[in-house]
């Protein structure tokens, strides 16, 4: 049987935490007076630097059960960090792990299915929506036009798929590998290869509390995706700038000829708008390339993508 870790980063989770630490306690239990999943097993909070009750509340839950771990970051550092942070953690004691958010969005009986398929010989299994009957038009628009973007910017991103998955320990080795800063997993695991499979289930609304991603969030989140898995847009600049340097060519000629033909006249808003044209392209393209340069100085900095403060149930395996 199995160790399986399930690791669900938080962030000012108070709200929805009782009935989440309720639901995937009386879940991992289940599994394993199944036989699906060893007593070893393990649910691990990540409290991602929260401002309410969150580790608080995690703290009480590892005391009064011990198959509930802990681990506390020592300042924000987003999702993405949190979530590293947890598998990292989780890496060194378990056979799989399957990250989740917290706000009980994800399918919770879908675990059963990640595990069957692990137990077939599969290093990681995606979590993949049936439909988005929840989210809003704008939101479901978006989301399927980000996924589409990505794939036609070349990046190998599950459709439909955010970070609802299971990963084995040696698909998690590898993970371990890639010292980005700019983290955006969704594009990193399929980079990792392994046989992998998917999971279809529904997605719900959220139980309880705000949602941690609102438009602006989302907004850079896309942007950090789009940069740190394709230079397509460096190339489409290229290309642009080349197709404006053949159409400056063009009007120049077009000009010549209507200034020697006596065709000439003179005309301030011609000027103005090819300025402010030509003036909106250059700060369009220089605002891309700041982008990947930006990216750059982050790399080369190479600071930690996050440091554990207090890590509960770290040396509790005979528990």
């Amino acid at each position: 049987m199995p160790i399986v870790y399930l690791v669900i980063p938080c962030y000012n989770e108070e709200k929805v935490l009782p009935e989440t630490n309720r639901r995937l306690t009386e879940k991992l239990r289940g599994m394993v007076q199944a036989g699906m999943a060893d007593e070893q097993s393990r649910i691990l909070y990540v409290d991602d630097g929260s401002r309410d009750k969150t580790w608080e509340l995690i703290r009480a839950y590892h005391e009064a059960d011990p198959m509930v771990r802990g681990v506390k970051l020592a300042h924000n550092r987003g999702h993405q960090n949190a979530l590293l942070a947890g598998l990292m953690t989780a890496m060194k004691d378990c056979d799989c792990a399957i990250s989740m958010d917290a706000d009980l969005q994800d399918d919770v009986d879908a675990i059963d299915q990640f595990v069957a398929k692990f137990l077939e010989g599969c290093d990681v299994v995606y979590g993949v929506r049936n439909k988005r009957d929840t989210d809003t038009a704008f939101k479901r628009c978006t989301a399927e036009g980000f996924y589409k973007f990505m794939k036609f910017l070349g990046a190998d991103i599950v459709f439909n798929h955010a970070d609802y998955r299971l990963m084995s320990r040696r698909a998690l080795e590898g993970l371990s590998e890639y010292r980005e800063v700019n983290l955006f997993l969704r594009g990193i695991v399929p980079l990792i290869g392994y046989r992998s499979d998917y999971v279809y289930y529904d997605r719900h609304e959220r139980f309880a509390g705000e949602s941690k991603y609102p438009l602006k969030k989302m907004l850079s989140f896309a942007m950090d995706g789009v940069t740190s898995f394709s230079v397509k847009p460096l190339k489409m600049i290229s290309n642009l700038g080349m197709l404006i340097s053949v159409l400056s060519v063009l009007g120049l000629i077009y000009a010549l000829i209507s200034y020697f033909t006596h065709n000439a006249v003179a005309g301030w808003t011609a000027i103005v708008s090819s300025i402010w044209l030509l003036g909106g392209l250059e700060m369009l393209c220089l605002g891309v390339v700041g982008t990947y340069i930006g990216k750059i100085y982050s790399e080369v900095k190479a600071r930690p993508r996050f440091r554990i403060e207090e890590n509960l149930g770290e040396t509790d395996k005979s528990a």
